[in-house]
């Protein structure tokens, strides 16, 4: 029988005991939960410390452009200029962007200011996009970064092709057009006079195919007005068909005023003609035809300066005249010669002292006829501006290396970036070069982190659950003092082990289970014996105690139950890892060795993808042992408890049925 007491547990006394239990049941929590958060943030990071412009927008790459010694290496002042940005299929994934392109937007370096900018060319289908925009400075020596935005199909058209060039700026050609005059892009429309034959495959998109006799006329708008030693920069791409002597490429001739800038047997030069007075540049190397160079004129004043390719080619001490008609490009204009003085009438014939007729006198000499115009320029014309401003050398530079044939030293292009996640940016390029083994390697750890993830659930509940359940038990075990085997629950109302019914409240208690067997001990021994002086001698004590003991191991066995999955998981799963990188790595290097494509490009993404599974291993083994160190400290908190509570059993029933002491069991049968 059970004393009355032995039913009352109040909530008082049972928070007294299990109050140590419940710290320690908290205190690994809160520390998982740190973990928990610190992982959060480290993932989370990356993505959010860098602000996005506009959320409308699902996609953006980072454009670096480089002037410092690693790139580009210019020291020169540059400025304001518009640049480049040429768009393909290797950096750009125009199946994410609208058909018309009209999503895309360009943003500083702060993703905060928009830039201005204008499509000379976009061709989704085709892959190809030209874009021009607009940096409102561009220092030298660094590195500036801009970035790209797309993927919104709600966005309108963004482009503005007046707005991406200063005042200053007269005009602009880029001649994509086909049938039609060229289109002045900037503010001040000076459109061509007349059509010229297109070039298709020109060095930026659309070229202008000169023949040498039909030049394009350019207007002579005010916009365009040449002020006497007034700054000024002409520049224009240009592609030499043929050894030319005197081939003008563009003329400007206003009176006894002129400008003129051509090639003499390859060598870029410039007339300056003040009042008739005509001055050219020395030549120097000349060019091989063939190939683009850019060309750019500079005058500031009293010094007219020739650029080819971004580098000084000649200069003069001389000032732009005032020029305000119209000009040719790709030709030149007849030279008006001054107009014959009156002939003189003729002489009479006058006579010598003899009174002879001596010879008539010589005629003047005849007129001078019309100057004949120099041939025009034969090859093909790119992106000819006029700017009333003198652009310093790093502007001129810094065109010429991105406009030209290899502008990577000058503009690099990132990954794209989805939303505000580095996770869905950087990630989603990464996985998308995994290899076919890699994916073998990475689904076999995918597998062992589920695992993983079950059985740190499946375990950290289970614990729980016994600490509870053991605050619970010690509570009523310790006000126990005369039958030590009051709060053994009858099998029948358990089920299998004590732990199938709810009618047990201890049933995931592992000290009550221990306790259970000593009380079963105990109640055998005495059964169908009520002598009043009824003891346990020491055999029997020391029996039961075996029996204690078996039962800790099995409890510390179910406490471990599972657990060499966490360790498997730490050990094996970097070296999974491993494998599957040093496999994609190898297949990589393969891959390159079959097709001779030796660069960056062609490595970077196989060696990345091969280091995902790497990543992976990582992911499974970190989180394995962060939960493995966890658990193993409660285990041992339990472990403890129960071995501390088989003494503390022992001694109480040493105490309560030792040699010596009376038994209650006995007496009470007795005095029955």
């Amino acid at each position: 029988m059970r004393n009355d007491t032995h039913h009352r547990v109040t909530d008082s006394a049972a928070s007294a005991v299990t109050v140590s239990y419940r710290a320690r049941a908290a205190r690994p929590l809160s520390v998982l939960g740190a973990v928990l958060v610190f992982a959060l943030a480290l993932f989370a990071g990356p993505g959010s410390a860098k602000a996005w412009w506009n959320d409308e927008w699902t996609l953006r790459k980072k454009i670096a452009i480089d002037t410092s010694s690693t790139g580009s290496n210019i020291t020169e002042t540059i400025g304001s200029i518009p640049v480049l940005v040429r768009l393909h299929v290797g950096n750009f994934r125009f199946a994410n962007a609208k058909a018309d392109g009209s999503d895309l937007r360009f943003v500083a370096g702060d993703d905060k200011t928009p830039l201005k900018y204008h499509f000379e060319k976009y061709d989704s289908l085709a892959g190809e996009a030209l874009v021009w925009v607009a940096l409102p400075t561009l220092q030298p020596g660094a590195k500036t970064d801009i970035w790209l935005y797309y993927g919104n199909k709600k966005a309108t058209a963004g482009a503005d092709p007046k707005a991406t060039y200063g005042s200053d700026v007269a005009l602009v050609y880029h001649f994509a057009e086909r049938t039609t005059p060229p289109l002045d892009m900037t503010v001040w429309t000076n459109n061509a006079r007349s059509a010229g034959q297109p070039a298709d495959g020109a060095l930026i998109g659309t070229g202008l195919r000169s023949d040498g006799t039909t030049p394009v006329g350019v207007p002579g708008a005010t916009s365009l007005a040449f002020a006497q030693d007034g700054p000024l920069t002409i520049s224009a791409w240009v592609k030499p068909a043929a050894m030319q002597r005197n081939a003008v490429l563009y003329s400007r001739r206003d009176g006894a005023n002129a400008l003129v800038i051509g090639f003499d047997d390859g060598a870029p030069f410039f007339e300056v003609t003040t009042n008739g007075t005509t001055q050219r540049s020395a030549g120097a190397s000349p060019v091989a035809p063939g190939g683009w160079h850019h060309v750019a004129l500079v005058a500031t004043p009293g010094l007219v300066t020739l650029y080819l390719d971004g580098a000084t080619y000649a200069s003069l001490a001389v000032s732009i005249p005032a020029l305000n008609s119209a000009a040719t490009l790709g030709g030149d204009t007849e030279v008006a010669a001054p107009p014959p003085a009156p002939a003189a009438p003729p002489a009479a014939p006058a006579a010598d002292q003899s009174g002879s007729p001596t010879e008539a006198a010589e005629p003047p000499p005849p007129a001078a006829p019309a100057a004949v115009a120099m041939p025009g320029f034969a090859g093909e014309i790119d992106e000819f501006s006029i700017t009333k401003a003198a652009r310093p050398a790093g502007y001129i530079r810094a065109s010429a290396i991105n406009q030209g044939t290899d502008p990577s030293r000058f503009i690099g292009f990132s990954v794209d970036e989805e939303t505000s996640s580095w996770l869905s940016g950087y990630f989603i390029v990464i996985l998308k070069s995994v290899t076919t083994d890699g994916w073998v390697v990475i689904g076999i750890l995918l597998i062992m982190s589920i695992a993983s993830v079950m059985v740190m659930v499946e375990k950290n509940s289970y614990l729980s659950r016994q600490f509870k359940a053991n605050a619970r038990f010690l509570g009523e075990f310790r006000e126990l003092t005369d039958d030590l085997t009051a709060l053994a629950v009858d099998e029948d109302l358990t089920g299998k082990g004590g732990k199938g019914s709810k009618a047990n409240p201890w049933r995931h208690s592992s000290l009550h289970n221990i306790y259970r067997v000593g009380a079963g001990e105990i109640r055998r021994r005495f059964a169908g014996r009520h002598a009043a002086g009824h003891v346990l001698t020491a055999e029997a004590i020391a029996a039961i105690r075996a029996a204690l003991d078996a039962r800790l191991v099995r409890e510390l066995q179910q406490l471990n139950r599972m657990m060499v999955i966490l360790t498997i998981a730490i050990s094996g799963g970097p070296f999974l890892g491993l494998l599957g990188t040093v496999i994609g790595v190898m297949v990589t290097f393969a891959a390159i060795a079959m097709s001779g494509d030796v660069n960056i490009n062609a490595i970077a993404p196989g060696v990345a993808g091969a280091l995902m599974a790497t990543v992976a291993g990582l992911g499974v083994a970190i989180p394995s042992l962060f939960g493995y160190n966890y658990l193993s400290v409660r285990i041992r908190d339990l472990s403890s408890d129960m071995q501390v509570f088989v003494d503390e059993f022992t001694t109480k029933m040493a105490e309560a049925y030792g040699a010596g002491r009376p038994n209650p069991v006995n007496e009470r049968l007795a005095a029955e």
